[in-house]
């Protein structure tokens, strides 16, 4: 956000912070939150560049295609053991899913 708006939003009364502040959240939370969607980010470009559909993956882990776009989505009811999972049936390695979680923070 640049500077005048920020002063605009601050002299209009508004409180400007991040969602970490408004939610509440620790270091840890947000660091989990961060992980969980650069892993939904992975599953829904992988789809993506097999050009598969949603209903396509999720006949290929077993699964329905709301699970599948709740994954891409980043809802948290996708378990972090699924998002993990479905990297692995599209052929990812342990590097590869190292590296998205190790990039989620940037």
């Amino acid at each position: 956000m640049d500077t005048a708006k920020r002063q605009r939003l601050e002299a209009a009364g508004w409180t400007i912070g991040t969602v970490e502040e408004f939610l509440g959240l620790s270091p840890e939370e947000t660091a989990f939150i961060e992980m969980k969607l650069a892993l939904s980010k992975a599953i829904k470009q992988n789809r993506i560049r097999q050009q598969m559909t949603q209903h396509d993956l999720a006949q290929k882990i077993k699964s329905s295609q709301s699970r599948v776009a709740k994954m891409e989505a980043g809802d948290p009811s996708a378990s972090l053991d699924l998002l993990i999972r479905t990297l692995l049936t599209f052929g990812a390695t342990r590097q590869d899913i190292a590296e998205v979680i190790l990039n989620s923070g940037s």
